[in-house]
């Protein structure tokens, strides 16, 4: 009885740790100081901002950069920084930074925070994840500053720190101008760079320490690199480079001839544009291009990528690439009436494949009900109605020029839908990992049905 109540907490304190967070980012920025006009912040402004903040969303009803004092930026920042790396972890850094002692329970929540099947080297995991995100942070704002400290002067510096940690978290809250990075469409640092950090920080974890495992291995002896990767490795930069490069290719077309987004470009600028549009909809939220200027082609194909979005124990959200695949893998195996999903040669077990199912559709749910909730409280067009859902699900933070006009409900039910994104599919996974050895011994008759 003592361990199942453990593991009820669990789930519990994850979720809380969010909304804790919330609150307190909330009360930060409702004051004074915090605001660049130097008067109190409106209570549902402020809870909208910290939640997308928290969540690593990215949707703003006000504009970062004008709206809020250093002091304001500072907290968004730390509220960004905590939403991606998780509460948990960074609690946990704390704590052996202070040199103290972890405990099982401490070790059991690091596990179910990073979703991961062992309580193994997880000390050393948190120690990599923490120490990694700073060093990819920290290179990423001294390239920004090759191009930002010439813009704006020792300002440059704090807008490189804070874009860097922005992107590598997969925010899409930025500092530089109201139009988001709109200016910098056609800078190939400034591509470059984001893409790199949106990448790193979206491709998750376990993907990092791999590759590097691997890149290890080969100085020992010979290796055939991809062949020796996991299988989740295998499958995330699979899937996720194939949904680049194909979401790349098709929005390049799309768009081409589009005279609102790319028809004066070369084709240089082109490719780099259509590029970053797809790698921003791993959940990075960043803008080159106003997204309520895209064809409806493009919108629709960026909805489906922003769904999917990044990788497993990362910084992105949506319902991850391995999901995905394995959804994909699930539906063909059914087509060719084979009992098992397999992938790479690998078979895929059932919790896998239930899981998966079972992501898709509370994300699903989800992005329903808040579509519907803000259609009946906005006055919008569907398209932009659906891109603003999605986006909030997913913790995009892609928005068709909807979110600043949002009234009241449709505010609390963006900020609703962002914690629900955040929050929802990480307490699925944890309620699977819990599940694992409660199978019942008592079941039930199988009677067959009509599906499809």
């Amino acid at each position: 009885m003592k361990k199942q109540r453990l593991k009820m907490s669990t789930t519990h304190i994850i979720l809380l740790s969010f909304l804790v967070a919330i609150l307190i980012g909330t009360l930060l920025l409702s004051l004074p100081i915090s605001s660049a006009e130097g008067k109190a912040t409106p209570f549902l402004d402020a809870l909208f901002t910290a939640t997308t903040a928290t969540c690593v969303t990215g949707l703003v009803v006000m504009p970062t950069v004008s709206s809020w004092s250093i002091f304001g930026q500072i907290v968004i920042l730390i509220l960004i920084q905590i939403g991606g790396l998780g509460i948990i972890t960074i609690m946990s850094g704390l704590m052996m930074l202070l040199h103290k002692k972890m405990g099982i329970g401490d070790r059991l929540l690091l596990q179910d925070a990073f979703n991961l099947n062992s309580l193994s080297g997880l000390v050393s995991f948190v120690k990599r994840v923490v120490t990694g995100t700073l060093i990819i942070e920290g290179v990423g704002a001294l390239a920004y500053m090759t191009v930002f400290v010439p813009d704006f002067g020792l300002k440059g510096i704090w807008i490189s720190v804070f874009t860097s940690v922005s992107a590598f978290c997969n925010a899409g809250i930025d500092i530089i101008a109201e139009n988001s990075l709109c200016d910098y469409v056609y800078d190939p640092v400034v591509i470059i760079v984001t893409c790199a950090l949106i990448v790193l920080g979206g491709i998750g974890y376990i993907v990092w320490w791999d590759v590097l495992r691997v890149i290890k291995l080969s100085r020992k002896r010979r290796v055939r690199f991809f062949r020796d990767l996991t299988l989740h490795t295998k499958i995330a930069i699979t899937t996720s480079l194939v949904l680049i490069l194909a979401g790349a290719a098709l929005i390049f077309i799309f768009e081409y001839n589009n005279p609102l987004t790319l028809k004066d470009a070369n084709i240089l600028e082109k490719a780099g544009a259509s590029l970053f549009q797809s790698v921003t909809t791993r959940t990075a939220g960043f803008a080159t291009l106003p997204q309520e200027n895209l064809s409806n082609a493009s919108s629709l194909l960026c909805l489906f990528l922003m769904f999917i979005g990044g990788s497993p124990v990362g910084t992105a959200g949506g319902i991850k690439t391995v999901t995905f695949a394995v959804l994909i893998a699930s539906a063909f195996a059914s087509v060719r009436h084979k009992d098992d999903t397999e992938l790479f040669g690998r078979r895929l077990t059932k919790q896998a494949v239930s899981k998966a199912v079972a992501v898709c559709c509370m994300s699903f749910i989800i992005m329903l009900v808040s579509t519907v909730a803000l259609s009946a409280v906005t006055d919008a067009d569907a398209l932009d109605i659906l891109y603003e859902t999605v986006s909030a699900t997913a913790t995009v933070g892609l928005t068709r020029n909807l979110t600043p006009s949002l009234g009241s409900m449709g505010k609390v039910i963006i900020i609703l839908t962002m914690y629900l994104g955040r929050v929802g599919p990480i307490s699925l996974a944890v309620a699977f990992n819990k599940n694992k050895e409660n199978q019942n011994i008592v079941r039930n008759p199988i009677e067959e049905i009509s599906v499809g």
